[in-house]
């Protein structure tokens, strides 16, 4: 972003903005003018580029994929204008975060085992970023920080009768779901007759029936990766079962043993191991969490008002709503 004049004597300057180097003009798409600043085309492109690596980097389903570029282009801007209102408005404020800045460089340097800060510009530079533009973004992101907590974290007065009342209105956010210890025997369907299941199936139960130990039958007889780990299917909260299995487990004590279920890999036969039933946590127990559900949501609230009102207070126009419209 580049400052200019002030926004309201910008009259014939708008749409472009004439950047000298080395003797020559170099004309920028304006995006967005923000009080005295703007935002360029360029600007856009560099933000815009570096989030959609970080998504490709993030290698997730191509729907997802999808959903998030969208999102991005639809933001964006929007984005980089409140980014830069706020370090504004931490320049107004004479907020200085050095102090911070280098605690947290010590501190990535420590975690990540550098001994001097030539190790930690190399790790930055082999990113395909340069260590000046990394520190300048890391302390711009600090200063935006500190502004929220300035103008918005303090001013927020979390009262104990209304963490009370939310706990009271809220149970099912408290309450621990049923969990499930399971061990099963399983068996393979693919590559198998319907015949051949059933007479398997048989010699399960009748191991089992003669006193011999599900761990021990479920190595024997069931295929991977059961197989493997004996049948120790693991530890499952309720609703993170596939609904087949969820279902017979549901019938059993612990100790106990299903009927076969037939699901669409084929055949389990379920031991549940140990059952713990869901219950209400005490209040003191919840009591963090509940102020913090309080916290989180105030402060998304009184932060959205504080935005709102920033803008509205300063001189915003945007110039191109879709930078990457021809």
């Amino acid at each position: 972003m580049k400052r200019i004049m002030t926004g309201f004597v910008l009259a014939g300057m708008l749409g472009s903005a004439a950047v000298f180097a080395g003797g020559q003009e170099v004309v920028e798409e304006i995006v967005a003018v923000v009080n005295d600043e703007i935002i360029t085309l360029s600007d856009y492109r560099t933000q815009f580029d570096m989030t959609v690596a970080q998504l490709r980097a993030a290698q997730m389903p191509q729907a997802d994929y999808d959903k998030q570029y969208a999102t991005l282009k639809k933001e964006l801007l929007e984005s980089m204008i409140t980014e830069l209102l706020l370090l504004q408005k931490a320049r107004e404020l004479n907020l200085n975060v050095n102090d911070q800045v280098k605690a947290m460089i010590e501190k990535i340097k420590t975690d990540n085992n550098m001994t001097s800060d030539a190790d930690l510009r190399r790790a930055i530079e082999q990113q395909g970023m340069s260590y000046e533009t990394w520190l300048k973004q890391y302390e711009e992101g600090m200063m935006r920080q500190a502004v929220v907590y300035t103008e918005v974290d303090r001013a927020i007065v979390l009262e104990d009768s209304e963490v009370v009342q939310y706990y009271k209105k809220n149970p099912a956010e408290f309450t621990t779901s049923t969990e499930y210890k399971l061990h099963a025997v399983y068996l393979a369907a693919e590559g198998r007759t319907p015949e051949e299941c059933e007479t398997l199936k048989a010699a399960v139960d009748a191991k089992l029936k003669a006193g011999a130990a599900f761990a021990d039958v479920a190595g024997e007889f069931s295929d991977p990766p059961m197989k493997e780990s004996k049948g120790d299917l693991g530890t499952f909260k309720a609703g993170e079962l596939d609904k087949s299995l969820e279902s017979a487990v549901e019938k059993l004590k612990a100790g106990e043993v299903s009927t076969w279920v037939n699901n669409k890999n084929g055949w389990y036969l379920i031991n549940l191991v140990e059952k713990k039933d869901s219950f209400l946590r005490p209040f003191e127990d919840a009591r963090k969490e509940v102020e913090e559900k309080i916290y989180n949501r105030k402060r998304a609230e009184k932060g959205d008002i504080y935005i709102k009102t920033l803008r509205e207070r300063s001189y915003v126009r945007i110039l191109k709503p879709e930078p990457l419209d021809r």
